[in-house]
């Protein structure tokens, strides 16, 4: 069968212009959505009497047995069928006959692809939302372990103040939580449909495109054709989000990376999230969370690759748009694979209590509330700052740490110390009375989680 659309051409296409131009090797991953679409367009020409319903149930019911083709895998898509679109109408002429031709009535490619689009990030918007939930919910069950666990905080990399563990792992819940919020979010913008724009101008076809998206369950209908077959902003959004998403399991991926070292050894991953060596027999190597690491940068060149496509595109379709897929495919993969490992390997993971403890003792993260109990008993606090700092300095060069010095040793530096100083240094201490809401206390990480719980049930 010649080009469906070879009536105006009296050449064949060039068959590497033929292999260059042809989607049909990525963009058939639309092929449900691409029934889906045609199943309601059909349905809607057949009660607007544009096309016999009997026409239309005959096309429905062909659709319906390339759809099984599809979930059998057993359809055999042609390059020089060019896209998932003409390969469908295609097989759909080839089982139904002449009547299939019909199916194309009061439509185009271009806002055919666009609602497929709609409909494929429409699903997988949802299915990832449940996948941060996944890893959300491994957060605050480690979490609920560990609010006595202390670790040392840092900035700069440099530790800071000592924080409740569970404290440092909800970090990463609420960022989740925002991107959650951002997906859902972005639902109402993919939820608009395209079908019935035609080309860019409309259709001269008395088409019900209410109905359409009643049987595909969008919230609303673009209400200007040309931006409906080339609009890609919901694309660039999932995109964005999705980048945002890989920062966030970047970040936590870099943590576990530097907890797992011999250095920290405030973790151990679980064996079957790690990889070995092949020549040195004792390395246990964290490749899973080093891959999520790695994995970002494609997302944020799958961004940056779209809007450098859109930005100089004059209205309406062209081209170029058929390179707004394969980027899109990628990130929805690469998410779905960075959050199924994510849940179980934090879920897994061994927690070092005594090598964070340890840690804790051995710092002077403890420093900051030394000059909190110099200012409560009224000296300013860069007097007391200065205080501080020279107190480091001693115990630096003394080889100790705040908690070594004696009595004596304070006094030497203030007058204001008293025994006391020593419950202000412990860690426990230090920790407990960070008591503001969202701060690292015990009471308040029970209070976050009971709050990040409601979240979820929500």
């Amino acid at each position: 069968m010649s080009k469906l659309w070879g009536g105006r051409f009296t050449k064949e296409t060039n068959k590497l212009v033929e292999k260059f131009t042809a989607s049909i090797s990525f963009d058939q991953k639309l092929a449900k959505e691409d029934i889906a679409g045609s199943l309601a367009h059909v349905q809607m020409l057949g009660e607007c009497g544009i096309i016999p319903m009997e026409d239309a149930n005959k096309i429905k019911d062909g659709l319906l047995s390339i759809k099984k083709m599809v979930d059998d895998h057993t359809v055999e898509f042609l390059v020089e069928d060019e896209d998932i679109h003409m390969n469908i109408e295609k097989l759909l002429i080839e089982k139904i006959g002449p009547v299939g031709g019909k199916l194309h009535t009061g439509r185009s490619r271009n806002d055919q692809v666009a609602t497929d689009m709609h409909l494929y990030l429409r699903t997988k918007t949802t299915e990832l939302i449940k996948l941060v939930e996944d890893v959300q919910q491994a957060l605050i069950e480690q979490a609920k372990e560990n609010i006595q666990t202390l670790i040392p905080g840092y900035t700069h990399l440099q530790r800071a103040q000592p924080v409740s563990f569970a404290h440092h792992l909800m970090t990463y819940f609420w960022m989740f939580e925002r991107d959650k919020e951002r997906l859902n979010d972005s639902l109402k913008r993919i939820n608009w449909l395209p079908l019935g724009s035609g080309a860019l101008a409309g259709t001269t076809f008395p088409i019900n495109r209410e109905r359409v998206a009643e049987l595909l369950g969008f919230e609303t209908v673009y209400p200007n054709s040309m931006d409906a077959v080339s609009d890609r902003d919901f694309i660039l959004e999932f995109l964005s989000i999705g980048s945002i998403i890989m920062t966030h399991i970047s970040r936590l991926s870099e943590e576990l990376v530097i907890w797992s070292s011999q250095e920290f050894q405030f973790v151990e991953l679980d064996d079957s999230f790690c990889t070995g060596s092949s020549i040195m027999p004792q390395k246990k190597n964290p490749d899973v969370p080093e891959l999520l690491r790695g994995k970002t940068g494609r997302t944020y060149g799958n961004l940056i690759g779209l809007l450098t496509v859109m930005k100089g595109l004059p209205l309406a379709y062209n081209k170029d748009l058929q390179e707004d897929k394969e980027g899109m495919f990628d990130t929805v993969e690469t998410l779905e694979g960075s959050l199924m490992l994510l849940a179980p390997m934090i879920e897994t993971m061994t927690i070092n209590k005594d090598v964070m403890r340890k840690a804790i003792n051995n710092d002077f993260s403890n420093a900051t509330d030394i000059a909190d109990y110099l200012v409560r008993k009224g000296l300013p606090f860069r007097d007391a700052h200065e205080v501080i700092g020279k107190i480091v300095l001693y115990a630096i060069q003394s080889n100790k740490f705040l908690l070594d010095l004696s009595f004596e040793e304070y006094q030497g530096f203030s007058p204001l110390f008293e025994e006391d100083i020593y419950v202000v240094l412990a860690p426990e201490h230090v920790v407990g009375v960070r008591n503001s809401f969202g701060g690292t206390a015990p009471e308040q990480v029970e209070k976050q989680i009971q709050l990040a719980e409601g979240k979820l049930q929500r």
